[in-house]
């Protein structure tokens, strides 16, 4: 974009004031019109080493690779999966947003080594690249000032050892990304992304939060009730909303719907300390309530993978009222299992099983299983369709490459041929159980993992002759379903500023 001379010497000053001020961002809407959304401001202080050290291990497993002979940062070898060992929650999430926010500002991270001359050093080989580049988008973000230290945490070598590096140069590197603001005419660094990923960040941030309501604490009026005390006003729809509203999901009759904006509010209310109300997209409350209008009181349902524990926990607070049993499939280590037990014991689940062998690994005819009239198969997938990449690869174990096809805006092509036949090969083993229904579920947008695996199955035949056949059923859910969302019995709804993206197929016996 070439600088105009009537904004030059604004832009320079806004620069020399605050080289990364990040509190306001400009969107250009389709119309060319310019909306100021001021965002909380919030004392960046760093984090702790671990932090970066896990940060950057997730980077380099998916930074942009270039072409060689372009290649002017390197960054070592990752053929190698990083292990990761995060020291809590916040730990972890903090880690994928470093690297993401990376990823994104790969190339102005990498400018702006190269135009300060910060890069190459001979002291600092190509291993910690990606430490250091991490590290440089966090000291820019925190406007250069220097990070407050933790006198508990335990020191990382490499990391002090970059940091006092970047440090030293703080004024060059400052000056450095001056310069790129200024070539590109660029008032803040959100300028300088694609406009497909600031428009889907926008997206993201403010995608309404989904939560539903564990039966097994609480009930629906008692919520409402308390919802209200707090001030809390229930509108009939997302097109209402305002500042203190939510309302009933259009689907899901146990599921509420919030402004975005509440979300740190929302999860400092006792109802979400004490397991009242779990925080979880909304593609994931969809799955269970397509199985549970499939159960009668005393069937059973196999949980294909491990995912979430909230989802197991929801499926659990729907079947509080029979004798169901949910058996959770690829519970591999005693200490998975020993965490997972204690997460159930605290939302009050009762009826879950574990089993540690993989879906694929159990035979269709196991004893443990002849209860089982459900499958609910919700197979690793492209993900694209979801709203919060971070959220997603935390609450469903998913993987971090999605950071990297979220930033590309597509999967490659040989990526998306493995996931599909992965998840082909698990729904034809789900059709040789002699079960009911088979509840598909996925995040993707691409019908290669979608309506083409549901259709090569049913067309396999490998349920065999001597057993009645799958067919298609439209899904079923507690609420008034939107009819626009439903073609060829299949549920869909595409990303949209209300909602992530969904793929629901049900395969009932005939």
């Amino acid at each position: 974009m070439p600088v105009s001379k009537s904004n030059l010497v604004s832009l320079r000053e806004d620069i020399i004031n605050d080289t990364s001020d990040l509190s306001e961002m400009k969107i250009s809407d389709e119309n060319g019109s310019v909306e100021k959304r001021t965002m909380t401001l919030i004392e960046k202080n760093g984090y702790h080493d671990s932090v970066y050290i896990n940060a950057a291990k997730i980077f380099q497993g998916i930074h942009t690779e270039k072409p060689k002979d372009t290649t002017l940062v390197r960054y070592g070898d990752d053929s190698v999966s990083p292990m990761l060992t995060f020291k809590d929650e916040y730990s972890q999430r903090a880690s994928y947003e470093l690297a993401f926010s990376a990823l994104k500002y790969q190339d102005l991270l990498e400018e702006i080594l190269l135009d300060s001359c910060v890069y190459p050093c001979q002291l600092i080989p190509d291993e910690l690249t990606s430490l250091l580049v991490v590290m440089l988008y966090d000291l820019q973000d925190r406007k250069f000032q220097a990070r407050e230290i933790f006198e508990e945490e335990k020191p990382v070598a490499e990391v002090r050892k970059i940091e006092h590096y970047l440090y030293s140069f703080r004024t060059k590197l400052a000056a450095a990304l001056a310069r790129c603001r200024i070539k590109y005419d660029a008032p803040s660094i959100e300028y300088l992304l694609p406009e497909t990923i600031r428009k889907q960040e926008q997206r993201a941030s403010a995608l309404p939060l989904c939560v539903w309501i564990n039966t097994f604490k609480t009930s629906l009026e008692d919520v409402f009730r308390d919802l209200k005390k707090k001030g809390f006003t229930r509108v009939e729809s997302v097109s209402d909303f305002d500042r203190y509203t939510y309302c009933v999901d259009q689907h899901c009759h146990d599921v509420l719907v919030f402004p975005s904006c509440l979300k740190e509010e929302l999860l400092n209310l006792d109802l979400f300390a004490d397991g009242k109300l779990l925080l979880q997209d909304k593609s994931r409350s969809l799955a269970v309530h397509a199985a549970q209008p499939l159960l009668n009181t005393d069937d059973d349902i196999i949980l294909a993978h491990v995912g979430s524990h909230v989802t197991t926990a929801h499926m659990s607070a729907l079947t509080v009222h029979s004798t169901s049993t949910i058996f959770v499939c690829g519970v591999k280590s005693s200490a998975k299992a020993d965490e997972l037990r204690n997460l159930f014991t605290h939302m009050g689940c009762k009826n879950i099983q574990l089993l540690h062998e993989a879906f694929t690994e159990i035979e269709p005819t196991d004893p443990r299983l002849r209860k089982a009239r459900v499958i609910l198969l919700l197979p690793q997938c492209s993900g694209l369709g979801v709203g919060n990449p971070i959220d997603f690869i935390l609450n469903e174990h998913g993987d971090a490459g999605l950071l990297k096809d979220l930033f590309q805006g597509s999967v490659s092509e040989n990526k998306l041929c493995v996931l599909a036949e992965r998840q082909l090969n698990e729904l034809m083993h789900a059709m040789k159980f002699k079960v009911q229904a088979i509840v598909y579920c996925t995040c993707s947008i691409y019908p290669e993992e979608n309506e083409l695996v549901v259709k090569k199955a049913l067309e396999s035949g490998v349920e065999g002759n001597n057993i009645q056949r799958y067919r298609l059923i439209p899904p079923v859910f507690s609420t008034c379903s939107d009819s626009k969302a439903s073609t060829e019995n299949f549920f869909k709804m595409e990303p949209s500023e209300i909602s992530s993206g969904c793929f629901v197929a049900i395969l009932e016996r005939e």
